[in-house]
């Protein structure tokens, strides 16, 4: 699994974190680059939940995984890649358009 983060919606929210959220961010980030899809599926720890109303643009599933407790994130699986789409530290917005 290659991690993508290169999509500019994640981008701008990667550059509004504060410090203890870049910090959980990039040990999730470490975890993952350590992990197949198959590991990430059954991860409890990440939570991996499919986003029922929410698509790409191409009509790719998204999920969310959790990076801590109360922070989220929104990704897609496209291919070999793990593509970052948005960060919500407040958890909820995660699963808003």
């Amino acid at each position: 699994m290659r991690i993508d983060l290169n999509f500019p919606d994640f981008q701008k929210d990667l550059f509004k974190l504060q410090k203890n959220e870049v910090h959980s961010l990039i040990r999730t980030l470490k975890t993952l680059s350590r992990m197949d899809f198959d590991q990430l599926r059954c991860s409890p720890g990440l939570n991996l939940e499919r986003i029922r109303n929410m698509k790409t643009r191409k009509g790719n599933p998204l999920y969310s995984i959790r990076i801590t407790r109360s922070f989220r994130a929104v990704v897609s699986m496209e291919g070999d890649y793990l593509r970052f789409i948005s960060l919500h530290p407040d958890h909820d917005s995660a699963y808003k358009k």
